[in-house]
């Protein structure tokens, strides 16, 4: 015969533990995301970033932002107005006051995860890198992008935001 008051103490005790458990596993799950995926796109803690322009817009023209500790980047994006979907993309980086020694843009889906998008560029000459991507398709109508221009310079990584958006 079993007694019925401990069986009930028993889950008594084990439903806080539930509770507390699957509140845990809510709570780890998002934070472990967000970490993978700050290590997957390659921005550590140490990057500076500088102050993105919300007057610039590369699918219309040429944009230059300042960087943390002096100097420029200017981002060439081509065929542009409106930059288009699942087509060749000719990527421009131009760099003045800072030495880089390399270059790579990558393209974040502001309001949607959208994978793993960089592109490596070729060093020009004079501080110019270029290369080629291509933006996948999405399913809105509109989406809004972060293009994140990540300089790798002596005294580490700058990274440089430039927004804009695409339409199918």
């Amino acid at each position: 015969m079993t007694d019925s008051g401990s069986t009930r103490d028993g889950r008594r005790r084990a439903r806080p533990i539930l509770i507390w458990t699957i509140v845990a596993v809510l709570v780890a799950l998002p934070a472990a995301w967000l970490g993978v995926r700050g290590l997957l796109s390659g921005v550590g803690a140490n990057a500076r970033w500088a102050d993105p322009d919300p007057r610039c817009d590369i699918a219309s023209r040429d944009c230059t932002l300042v960087l943390p500790g002096g100097g420029e980047v200017r981002l060439a994006v081509a065929p542009r107005d409106p930059i288009p979907l699942v087509t060749p993309l000719r990527l421009q980086v131009v760099v003045t006051g800072r030495q880089v020694e390399s270059v790579a843009v990558d393209f974040i889906g502001v309001d949607m995860e959208m994978g793993y998008n960089r592109a490596r560029l070729a060093p020009l000459g004079a501080a110019r890198f270029a290369g080629e991507t291509m933006l996948p398709v999405c399913a809105r109508t509109l989406m809004r992008w972060e293009a994140r221009v990540l300089l790798e310079t002596p005294d580490g990584l700058l990274v440089a935001p430039f927004r804009f958006e695409t339409r199918r």
